[in-house]
């Protein structure tokens, strides 16, 4: 792999920066507001419902986060919840936008010791206007060349960004820390890809089958890669 890999790309929520803990928190306070009306497990499973009922409209990120929470009031409540509820459930989403950026342990690190030899690239889902303001919050928007912000992760959509990017799969490594959306669709092009597990994972993206395949690599931080790269 050292000799084949020309561009690195990195995923960014729960990869470069803490993200998933925030949605685990508003999660909770959502359940609190809706005490009233449903038992806590059940406000999980109708919000995460109506979270993968909407993934095709609204796509990835807080403000659709927000549209399902809405949904899932009017639904919980058999539509007698008042718009008061509403507005604490946006407030929430306002929150979670405002949220401090904070960058994982060993990220600039390992992108500043990569950056001259590699073409780095960030390769991440949700929303544009959330995204590109984590971007410029972090500081690391420098040591990329490129960033794509998509709206899925699928084969096609990595067909896409490798184009784009005039880049042979054997030449391009993703690095993030689902199975589902970094590495299974990578292997699949034929591309390298690196899993850096988070310990919090968003249910949509679990995925707990191991991989065995030659061009994976299992890692227990971001810093790790170097070691297979310098």
């Amino acid at each position: 792999m050292r000799n084949q890999v020309k561009t690195i790309a990195f995923d960014a929520d729960d990869t470069l920066w803490i993200n998933e803990p925030y949605f685990r928190e508003a999660e909770n306070q959502f359940c609190a507001l809706l005490e009233d009306y449903l038992p806590q497990h059940s406000v999980l499973k109708e919000l995460f419902k109506t979270e993968m009922d909407n993934l095709q409209l609204y796509g990835y990120g807080i403000k659709g986060f927000m549209l399902s929470m809405i949904e899932t009031i009017d639904r919980a409540s058999n539509h007698t919840a008042p718009i008061s509820l509403v507005n604490k459930a946006i407030a929430l989403g306002k929150e979670m936008l405002q949220k401090p950026l904070e960058l994982l342990p060993g990220v600039h690190e390992t992108l500043s010791r990569l950056k001259d030899k590699y073409r780095l690239v960030v390769a991440t889902k949700g929303d544009l206007l959330d995204q590109e303001r984590k971007l410029k919050k972090s500081g690391l928007e420098h040591y990329f060349h490129h960033i794509e912000i998509m709206s899925d992760k699928q084969v096609a959509d990595y067909r896409k960004l490798l184009k784009h990017l005039d880049c042979k799969a054997e030449n391009f490594l993703m690095l993030g820390n689902s199975i589902k959306s970094d590495v299974l669709p990578v292997l699949e092009l034929g591309a390298y890809a690196a899993h850096i597990p988070y310990h919090i994972t968003w249910i949509h993206e679990q995925h707990d089958i191991n991989i065995e395949h030659r061009q994976f690599i299992e890692l227990k931080s971001i810093d790790a890669i170097l070691q297979h790269l310098d």
